[in-house]
């Protein structure tokens, strides 16, 4: 088993010994009647005086974890102590596992204790951050991001990512990805957003009806010309739709008229009253579980395991 110390810690240099042998024993380095170092080899080899070794075998006696056998040395339990002789066993069993599969994989000590620290002095995340250029496709995906979880939900556009990262999850459409990526520090983790399927949402619509008009109103101009594409490739006739673009004046006017109104999420909040809005969800399904699971991550990282 590898040991280490550090000195001018707060911890001291006895519980260092004492921590390392309970997680060696824990996470399997050290099998039950194992000889540890003797107290004298211990100190000259680490240039540890010989009490605090001796003090610190004694505390793993007492504790249960090694018994001393006299004039033999130090040796392992064949019996591990109880889990729930102290709280923190649990935690050092997972510590274990963690020092355990970093060496299974050669991640190097230095690295592995870096890569710690960086984790306890991090601060967990507490916003979605999407960035996205497009003003008005911005504010629509991030109005569907914020119905679906309970997090805040920020957004930004390029220019404005860097200075805006701090606490948040970045989050991109799949067409952004690139561009998005060359604007973050290196290194920046960004969680991916998929489109919903428009072919596969439009199945309950067909056959198209004949005879009805169709009202199509969003705030977002590609909106509008996918639902054109879409629907006149579905069956409906181009003089039956109705196309409003809501950022301009007077555009509520004829909607009342048609039967329904396809629309994105933010719009259908301002359609007329007494208008049948059909909303349009831009993101899949399987995006919006991907954020909820990033929720339950945040806010209990162990439990989501």
């Amino acid at each position: 088993m590898q040991l280490w110390f550090a000195r001018g810690s707060e911890v001291s240099i006895r519980e260092q010994l004492v921590t390392q042998v309970v997680l060696g024993i824990l996470g399997g380095d050290l099998a039950p009647g194992q000889r540890l170092p003797s107290t004298r080899e211990l100190a000259r080899r680490f240039h540890l005086h010989p009490n605090t070794v001796s003090a610190g075998y004694r505390q793993l006696a007492r504790d249960r974890w090694v018994e001393q056998r006299r004039g033999s040395g130090v040796f392992v339990r064949a019996n591990r102590p109880e889990m729930a002789d102290s709280s923190g066993l649990a935690l050092d069993q997972m510590i274990a596992v963690l020092f355990h599969s970093a060496r299974k994989q050669g991640v190097p000590l230095p690295v592995l204790r870096a890569r710690l620290r960086q984790w306890l002095e991090l601060q967990p995340p507490d916003h979605f951050l999407l960035i996205e250029p497009e003003e008005e496709l911005r504010r629509i995906v991030a109005a569907e991001m914020q119905q679906a979880v309970s997090m805040p939900v920020q957004s930004c556009g390029l220019q404005d990512c860097p200075k805006a990262l701090e606490g948040s999850i970045p989050v991109a459409l799949p067409n952004r990805v690139a561009a998005v990526r060359q604007a973050l520090p290196d290194g920046t983790e960004l969680l991916t957003l998929r489109f919903r399927s428009v072919v596969s949402s439009l199945g309950h619509w067909l056959p198209a009806p004949s005879g009805a008009l169709v009202g199509i109103a969003s705030r977002w101009p590609d909106f509008l010309k996918l639902a054109r594409t879409m629907l006149n490739a579905a069956g409906f006739a181009p003089d039956s739709l109705v196309f409003r673009d809501a950022r301009k004046l007077n555009w509520k006017r004829g909607l009342k008229q048609t039967a329904a109104v396809l629309c994105d999420s933010v719009t259908a909040n301002e359609l007329p009253a007494g208008c049948r809005a059909i909303p349009f969800s831009l993101l899949a399904e399987s995006s919006i579980e991907e954020l909820r699971r990033y929720v339950e991550f945040v806010r209990r990282p162990l439990e989501s395991l």
